[in-house]
């Protein structure tokens, strides 16, 4: 099992509208393959920053059957529009 993390900054000011996308976004991650879990947390000094914490059974189900898949695409297309800038994600193995 591995952990994504992705800290995003939103457009300041859409906060809650990003919190409402990522709900329908979330369905369209549990269909993808490999795909355990997602855990959000908000910042508090930088309200409009989020840390989502995604747990998948393997890197390639994350890298390759995800991202080069279709729901890519449409997991993009309803929290992207809210991003201010690039997400910043690494992946993590446990221990």
């Amino acid at each position: 099992m591995i952990l994504e993390t992705a800290l995003i900054h939103i457009k300041p000011g859409q906060e809650t509208e990003f919190l409402v996308a990522l709900e329908s976004a979330k369905e369209v991650l549990a269909g993808a393959t490999g795909w355990k879990s997602i855990l959000v947390k908000q910042g508090i000094e930088r309200n409009s920053t989020f840390l989502l914490q995604i747990e998948w059974e393997t890197l390639e189900n994350h890298t390759i059957d995800f991202r080069e898949g279709p729901l890519f695409a449409q997991w993009r297309a309803i929290i992207g529009p809210f991003f201010d800038s690039a997400p910043d994600v690494e992946h993590w193995t446990f221990i």
